[in-house]
């Protein structure tokens, strides 16, 4: 199988395990699906422990991924770009978020943490 072809069957596994949420989570989880591709069009997505993750290639470590398990989340994997938050925070590392829905301000936020996973 080449490489175009793999990544076309990951992403239609993607799609179709979106399509197959419920709502509102479905909806929620199409545009998260929009804005990850949007803020990182290298990735490539694919299916990771169930659910969507995306990577630089097919055979790479995912770095980003969601969920919707009993609550909607994203998360980046320990083979992103990981720093320490400093601040109050000291030398946590944020690595995942749980969310009730998408707006303006957390598709933005989504973004930052999506560029900043791949750096």
């Amino acid at each position: 199988m080449t490489v175009v072809a793999k990544d076309d069957k990951n992403l239609k596994q993607v799609l179709d395990k979106i399509e197959g949420m419920d709502e509102p989570a479905r909806a929620v989880m199409r545009r998260m699906h929009d804005v990850i591709i949007a803020a990182a069009p290298e990735l490539k997505p694919r299916i990771w422990y169930g659910m969507p993750g995306y990577a630089k290639s097919a055979s790479s470590p995912v770095l980003v991924f969601f969920r919707n398990d009993e609550r909607m989340s994203l998360g980046v994997s320990e083979k992103a770009t990981l720093k320490p938050s400093g601040g109050k925070d000291g030398l946590l590392i944020p690595a995942a978020w749980y969310l009730d829905g998408l707006d303006d301000a957390t598709e933005r936020r989504v973004a930052e943490i999506v560029r900043a996973a791949i750096e």
